[in-house]
């Protein structure tokens, strides 16, 4: 890899660092990778290599095409589906499950009752989306026109809470009722920014302390539920 590009990518990883707030070591073991080899890394003592960029690709949910070339964002939006007739059923291997729920409809339900297996209504089976999501609907305007009333949003439970992508959409468990939002980063480390699509809502300060939990939003889709 040329040297001048070499060092722009180094750049980028050092300002996906400064995005996540974390150090060196944390950012190695979010990544997968060595911590002395990811330092070697930074400080251009040797190469970037192909399998080092892929890990960050994989584990971090960084867009290649940002993190290589600069194009693209560096967490890109969820990917969109808008074909009505995908779901099915009768669950295929690989296939995903969708709940007849309603993301935001409050706090009152929890994750068990959110995701009871009496609440499923069909299964979709899509590349690229990963086994472990779960399918439910959103209502409300707040996140049109990227995610509008009534459409379904692929969510993915978070193995490590306190790891945030600033910038993704999330939904957001708080005590009184559940958002889906951009998660943005605060000027103060203890508190959240979550910000609507809408121009029409304002931005909400949350201390990080008042979120009970997070789900990535991954896909956002526009399904038909009528079997």
């Amino acid at each position: 890899m040329e040297p001048t590009k070499n060092a722009e990518i180094i750049a980028r990883i050092k300002y996906l660092m400064k995005e996540m707030g974390v150090r060196q070591v944390q950012f190695a073991e979010r990544a997968g990778v060595d911590t002395s080899n990811l330092s070697k890394y930074l400080n251009a003592h040797i190469p970037l290599s192909d399998s080092f960029l892929n890990k960050l690709v994989v584990n971090l949910g960084v867009s290649k095409e940002w993190l290589i070339d600069g194009t693209d964002l560096p967490f890109a939006k969820p990917s969109q589906q808008t074909d009505a007739d995908l779901v099915s059923a009768a669950p295929a291997a690989g296939a995903i499950p969708v709940y007849d729920v309603d993301a935001t409809a409050g706090a009152s339900s929890g994750r068990n009752e959110l995701f009871a297996s009496e609440n499923i209504v069909g299964w979709v089976n899509l590349p690229n989306m990963s086994s472990d999501c779960r399918i439910v609907r959103v209502s409300g305007d707040s996140m049109s026109p990227v995610i509008m009333d009534g459409d379904f949003i692929a969510v993915r439970e978070l193995n490590n809470p306190s790891q945030i992508y600033w910038g993704q959409i999330y939904i957001v468990q708080l005590d009184d009722f559940r958002l889906v939002k951009y998660v943005r980063r605060h000027s103060d480390p203890n508190m959240v920014v979550l910000r609507s699509e809408n121009p029409n809502y304002d931005d909400m300060d949350v201390r990080r302390t008042d979120i009970h939990g997070m789900m990535l939003v991954q896909h956002i889709l526009h399904l038909n539920t009528r079997l």
